[in-house]
């Protein structure tokens, strides 16, 4: 519990564990957590919402309704009881949020495939006999991806707080994992004794969301054609 000095610049924990060292070891964890959940929920989105907006019928009405249900439910609500069910741990908590965060990439999608099918470009590559599977990901989805790529580093922040709130309630990371919703976590025990072990790493994570935050508005207006012409 040795306050911050020139030896342990964020002081030493009740375990004289460096604090330091465990931030800047969080960082990786949460690196991982933000990149793998937003790539499993870009893969849900994207498979969903181009089959929806691409075929339309029985297959649209079918998964709109259970996008509009998991869009419905509050994220974090959704997130507990998904973890709940399939147990703890950063794994279980990273695909519990992928699959409540999906929904949103697959309503973007729909709804720019919708408008996309009926482009002559299409419609050319339907006349020279391309299959559906074909003109979906190699005409129709590399025209989204720009959008997407701004959906997703503006998506990363969420996914960095979702899971580091599953943490912080015992349903992450497990110690003696270094991951900052842990260690905030186990610092409330001691913040009347040594509030930098929960300081800091609350500190981290507020500058990296912010840095998430900063990047996706960054990317926003530079590939958002809107944005461009104004």
């Amino acid at each position: 519990m040795s306050a911050p000095s020139a030896e342990h610049w964020f002081g030493t924990d009740e375990l004289g564990r460096d604090v330091f060292s465990r931030t800047v070891m969080g960082t990786r964890i949460t690196l991982w957590v933000a990149f793998l959940g937003a790539t499993l929920a870009l893969v849900i989105g994207v498979s969903v919402g181009v089959v929806c907006g691409y075929f339309g019928g029985w297959v649209d009405r079918a998964f709109s309704f259970l996008t509009d249900l998991t869009w419905c439910i509050p994220g974090t609500i959704l997130a507990l009881a998904v973890v709940t069910l399939i147990g703890k741990g950063l794994t279980n908590s990273v695909i519990a949020i992928s699959l409540v965060s999906w929904a949103t990439y697959a309503r973007s999608v729909r709804a720019k495939t919708m408008s996309l099918k009926t482009m002559a470009f299409v419609e050319t590559g339907r006349a020279f006999g391309e299959s559906s599977f074909s003109l979906m990901f190699r005409y129709i989805l590399p025209n989204i991806v720009p959008s997407l790529i701004v959906m997703v580093s503006m998506s990363l922040p969420e996914t960095v707080m979702s899971t580091t709130t599953l943490s912080f309630l015992g349903l992450g990371s497990q110690a003696p994992s270094p991951d900052w919703g842990l260690a905030l976590s186990n610092g409330i025990s001691y913040i009347g004794r040594a509030p930098w072990l929960s300081i800091f790493p609350g500190i981290a994570l507020v500058y990296t969301v912010f840095g998430f935050n900063l990047m996706g508005d960054g990317l926003r207006d530079i590939l958002d054609p809107y944005r461009k012409t104004m």
